[in-house]
């Protein structure tokens, strides 16, 4: 889920940028060193706003640069287990298929991508299934379930998350309406059955 919370951090401005907007300065250093980053409650930053300076810089001896408290505001992912989330596939491996959602890639094993044998089509870089002949290719955008969770804190974009496809709800958005739309016809086919039917009869 994407939250908005605001932090306050030390930023390194370097002799070069010194007798430069502040503003702008801190701003800029700010988005390069936090975006991205994984805080200690295991969100990760997304995007960096509003920065200000609080109070005054320190120097530290024979660095040459100042050390500036910031305060700011940030959009943050946070991935939560069980979380269902929407994404879009980014990869296709022998073992299954890569996921982006927010700023992270989750991994659907092939064993976890339908209810159906599934098959490697490589060179088109696709998974079928075999009795049904569904597939899931780059670009097609899925609804699954996190499963996994285990965030690498030195690059959240290496960390391992495994996803879901295999519930009631999930899969790619074509099929889920595609059953969506089976459901209505069903329903309507069995409104108008009930309609027609003859008073009294069984």
């Amino acid at each position: 889920m994407y939250m908005i919370t605001e932090a306050q951090r030390i930023v390194r401005i370097p002799p070069s940028k010194l007798g430069s907007d502040i503003a702008e300065v801190i701003g800029g250093i700010s988005s390069e060193t936090f975006e991205g980053m994984l805080q200690d409650d295991k969100s990760v930053s997304v995007l960096v706003s509003d920065v200000v300076p609080v109070g005054s810089g320190r120097i530290v001896h024979g660095d040459g640069a100042v050390y500036q408290t910031v305060k700011f505001r940030q959009l943050v992912f946070v991935p939560k287990d069980n979380e269902v989330v929407e994404g879009v596939v980014v990869e296709i491996r022998n073992f299954g298929a890569f996921v982006r959602f927010g700023p992270l890639d989750g991994l659907i094993h092939v064993s976890q991508v339908m209810d159906d044998h599934v098959d490697i089509d490589e060179v088109n870089q696709r998974l079928i299934g075999k009795e049904t002949g569904r597939f899931l290719a780059i670009g097609d955008h899925v609804r699954a379930r996190v499963v996994s969770l285990d965030l690498n804190e030195k690059s959240p974009q290496d960390s391992k998350i495994g996803l879901t496809m295999r519930q009631t709800g999930l899969g790619k958005l074509e099929w889920l309406d595609e059953e969506e739309r089976k459901r209505s016809e069903k329903a309507s086919k069995k409104g108008g059955e009930e309609r027609w039917r003859a008073p009294g009869s069984c």
